[in-house]
């Protein structure tokens, strides 16, 4: 926790709330699902793409008009509303890391403290933002220039690299997932707890 922010905010008429914030409900977590949910939602829709032919006869059975095209931008949309979205899940994040106060003595199932956990989630949360500014920029090349006339706009290295992605998200989500659950993190009911409070009595 940082002192002196905690008091920058005071001075601006900011106080700190049951769940350790100057606002009700933590706003990371909220933003992080949707921006990461956009990127893989623009992945899944790349593969759906790449794979048309073979989808074809199924989506003429089902009577579902559907241009190969289509599935292109719509994975193109999702990766850039998702990468530009991240930057302030990112500062969000950094954010509310400044005001954590994290137990010291709890361990994660993975066996990380609070602390570890929170440098790891903090470090991958840069690289994960960087990986995905990459792979817009990678996307953009092939949208407009590499694979303009092509019917397949995506290059399989890509997809192979999103799918890596997909995996690192995992593992990055995991440990966030252990900062509110395991450990309380901004968790208005675990940190009553730790308080030994009854939050049913408190909220």
């Amino acid at each position: 926790m940082n002192p002196q922010l905690i008091e920058q905010l005071k001075q601006i008429g900011l106080e700190l709330g049951v769940n350790g914030l100057p606002y009700r409900f933590p706003l990371h977590p909220n933003l992080v699902h949707f921006s990461l949910g956009l990127f893989i939602i623009g992945i899944i829709f790349d593969f759906a793409g790449t794979f048309f032919p073979l989808e074809r006869p199924i989506i003429k059975f089902l009577g579902m008009p559907a241009r190969r095209v289509n599935f292109f931008k719509v994975g193109w949309y999702n990766i850039l509303a998702g990468t530009v979205l991240s930057f302030f899940t990112v500062a969000a994040g950094f954010f509310e890391m400044l005001l954590a106060d994290p137990p010291v003595k709890m361990k994660s199932v993975w066996g990380l403290g609070a602390g570890s956990t929170m440098l790891l989630h903090g470090v991958g949360g840069v690289l994960l933002l960087t990986m995905m500014v990459a792979m817009t920029i990678w996307r953009g090349y092939q949208r407009f220039r590499w694979r303009k006339h092509s019917p397949r706009q995506v290059q399989w290295s890509y997809l192979l690299a999103g799918v890596a992605i997909l995996g690192f998200m995992f593992v990055h989500g995991t440990l966030g997932a252990q900062l509110g659950a395991e450990f309380g993190v901004h968790n208005t009911a675990g940190h009553l707890l730790r308080l030994d409070q009854n939050p049913n009595e408190v909220l």
